[in-house]
């Protein structure tokens, strides 16, 4: 006679919930044959801390079939971290029953990793020692007032949330370039008495004064508004209002908590603009004095605010190769992938030391700057391969960071990243020592964030983002940990968001912390908990980025950076110039840090035409700048680097109209709102598309732009634009008059 048995943790006889959370009833069925078992009752042990403790729980008869019978009992709620095993028990004939021992811990359905990335570019000149020069834009302080002080004040401000910052070098270097008397030309141009600026600087400041995002910067300060009005009027400012005019562009980058009262900084010092905020209008230059010596102790306190936020156990620090190059393309240039039509890597480069050498700076600067060595990278553009793992892992790296469309791509068929299982999951890549810990981002979170969720009123937008998280959560196997990884720029979006996003973060954060079904992590407390052998293996990590190439076939790759013509115009000067530094033995000093600058993703996004941001021939001249700046350094004839790659593309924008462009002249139409243009060219039949977001680091806030042309052997273009914001009233800057352009 086959033997009584008890069964649990099937199909027929599930624990519900699968995965407890803390305070949750805990029901569990049990099956049992034959018919004769009886007194079937749970016997468990939960373990709370040093504590534990055995207690029995009966179960009562729910439901028969044939010799089968079913029961239920109730274990009861548990706090987070009890850790319960339970075993069936019953009686048989006289003789005693027990199923083998199951066992789960109360905890959240899912871990939340939150990875905050902050860059800029390498604005400065390097030289032999000291700072040279000023940035050469002002996007490091500004972003630094508004965006890198914000966001770790939101973190601090809400006890219980953990969060991971990735804070690039090339960032924190020019942080604390500031810190040794470094300026840029916006800062320059503040200090400069109003009653002396000449006609040059008065321009200047006139067009890029109002580089911010007017419905969330400028038209919310009515004497930022004003100005503003009285620029799109074409009066001519008087010297009181240029001087408010320098005051609010630098008041309108301040994050609201320096605007509305005292920001405690570390060291026992406080910050904040909130009495020149107040005072609106008729600044004197002692108020300008004022604002910049705030902003200065801004400047100052940001390394240390972060490092005393990781000390403190409420957030994760990690790096980025250091000028934030995309290394598989300097460890593999002829690997790189490139899926555009016509696309192609040139041959011959070669930069596979170079990679190693953004990763030692960057990993010796991080732990020199926080007094730690970071255990996490996010990769510039979460850009990746097989390639950089052992680069990575020599130098203490445990994890890295990329994107869900990355492991899409991966192993000989790709994964099946639609499954919740597949994509929440927390990889291992590489072998032996060279194995790493990979979490791969849920994209559609981490873009709504980035572009979608600030046209919802921030409460609103905080619990649709944790309904989201929650429902990823719920439809998660039992078995296992996952982690719902979100992982995006910390600097841009908040323009678009009211009050900075603050409202947004802080509504975010408390739903988080009061989650019982979501435990926000950092990636390197997760692998404290797991060891990285037991992860599931990701094979043949492919060689991606989290960016399909505009233009391109489906599927994301590296075509952003290389394969068109004017990329690789730009990788064969970058070759050509390490060719000459190798040759006369100058693969050291500032030289060579030149050079490195020089491999940044930055300068290589904006060319080509997959992406443009309307001003690609700015960031062209910078790298052009950097590579001449390596031959000087070395003391070597530089070749005419004059000449960009990028061609010149004519900006119209409501507040810059040109009337005339060059045949041979793209034409940028770039707005502060999203909506439709339409277009002719001479009288042919109009054409409609949306505006796409752009901006980046190169505006400082998102714009909305869309590329016409060139357009040899046509007369005029005549367009027109459609506003389509609910916030906006088209009273300012976005009419919806035809415009027109001549062509030359």
């Amino acid at each position: 006679m086959t033997a009584a048995t008890l069964w649990h943790l099937t199909d027929d006889a599930a624990r519900s919930p699968a995965r407890p959370v803390p305070g949750e009833l805990v029901t569990v069925r049990i099956g049992s044959w034959p018919a004769a078992v009886e007194d079937v009752g749970v016997a468990l042990t939960v373990e709370r801390g040093a504590s534990s403790a055995r207690e029995k729980r009966p179960a009562r008869l729910v439901a028969g079939a044939g010799q089968n019978r079913y029961w239920e009992a109730e274990l009861g709620r548990f706090d987070r971290g009890d850790r319960v095993t339970y075993e069936a028990m019953g009686n048989h004939e006289g003789h005693e029953l027990r199923s083998q021992p199951w066992s789960f811990i109360a905890g959240a359905r899912a871990k939340v990793a939150l990875i905050w990335h902050h860059h800029q570019p390498w604005y400065l000149d390097l030289g032999a020692g000291a700072v040279a020069g000023a940035l050469q834009m002002p996007w490091v302080r500004l972003h630094a007032l508004r965006d890198y002080l914000g966001m770790a004040l939101r973190v601090r401000a809400v006890p219980g949330i953990e969060v991971v910052f990735n804070l690039t070098p090339s960032l924190v270097a020019q942080l604390t370039a500031y810190d040794e008397g470094a300026t840029d030309r916006a800062l320059d141009l503040t200090l400069i008495p109003a009653e002396e600026l000449d006609d040059g600087a008065r321009d200047e400041i006139l067009r890029t004064f109002f580089d911010a995002d007017w419905h969330r910067q400028i038209f919310v300060h009515p004497r930022y508004r004003e100005l503003f009005d009285a620029r799109e009027a074409g009066r001519a400012l008087s010297p009181q209002e240029l001087r408010d005019l320098q005051m609010w562009f630098n008041l309108a980058w301040c994050c609201h908590e320096l605007r509305t009262g005292d920001v405690e900084l570390p060291g026992g010092q406080t910050a904040s603009v909130a009495r020149l905020v107040a005072k609106q209008r008729d600044f004197t230059l002692d108020d300008v004095t004022a604002l910049v010596a705030e902003q200065r102790k801004v400047l100052r306190a940001i390394v240390p605010l972060y490092r005393e936020l990781a000390e403190a156990g409420h957030v994760e620090l990690t790096t980025t190769p250091y000028y934030h190059p995309i290394l598989p393309i300097l460890l593999e240039p002829a690997a790189a992938t490139v899926d555009r039509d016509g696309g192609a890597v040139p041959p011959g480069l070669f930069f596979a030391d170079d990679a190693e050498a953004h990763v030692v700076r960057a990993t010796r600067a991080h732990a020199r700057w926080f007094g730690a060595p970071p255990l996490g990278v996010w990769p510039a553009e979460g850009a990746v391969s097989e390639a950089m793992l052992p680069v990575l892992a020599r130098h203490g790296v445990k994890w890295i960071a990329t994107d869900q469309a990355v492991l899409a791509r991966s192993g000989q068929f790709g994964y099946e990243v639609a499954h919740p299982a597949i994509r929440h999951s927390v990889y291992r890549a590489g072998e032996g020592v060279a194995r790493l810990a990979v979490f791969f981002r849920d994209t559609v979170l981490s873009d709504a964030i980035g572009f979608w969720l600030h046209r919802r009123e921030p409460e609103t937008a905080a619990t649709d983002l944790v309904e989201a998280l929650l429902e990823r959560a719920r439809g998660l196997p039992a078995e296992g940990e996952h982690v719902v990884t979100i992982a995006l720029d910390g600097e841009n979006a908040w323009g678009s968001y009211r009050d900075d996003g603050r409202p947004f973060l802080e509504a975010l954060y408390r739903r988080l912390a009061a989650s019982s079904e979501l435990e926000t992590t950092t990636c390197a407390r997760f692998l404290v908990e797991h060891d990285v052998d037991d992860l599931p293996r990701v094979h043949r990590l492919a060689t991606a980025s989290w960016i399909d190439e505009a233009g391109s076939r489906a599927g994301a790759e590296l075509g952003t950076w290389i394969g068109e013509p004017d990329e690789n115009a730009a990788w064969a000067m970058v070759s050509e110039a390490r060719g000459a530094l190798a040759a006369s033995g100058s693969l050291r000093g500032a030289a060579y840090e030149s050079l490195l600058a020089a491999e940044g993703s930055d300068w290589f996004w904006w060319l080509g035409a997959d992406q443009d941001s309307g001003r690609d021939d700015e960031f062209d001249r910078l790298h052009r700048r950097h590579l001449a700046r390596a031959y000087q350094l070395a003391g070597l004839p530089a070749p005419d680097l004059a000449i960009g790659v990028a061609p010149p593309i004519a900006v119209w924008t409501f507040t810059r109209k040109l009337g005339r462009i060059g045949r041979d002249q793209p034409l940028a139409i770039r707005t502060n709102c999203p909506g439709t243009l339409s277009w002719r060219v001479d009288d042919g039949e109009a054409v409609r598309a949306p505006l796409a977001p752009t901006g980046g680091v190169l505006a400082g806030s998102r714009r909305f732009q869309r590329v016409l042309g060139p357009f040899p052997g046509a007369r005029v273009v005549r367009f027109r634009f459609r506003c389509n914001d609910e916030e906006c009233h088209c009273a300012a800057g976005c009419v919806p008059d035809e415009q027109t352009v001549a062509i030359a």
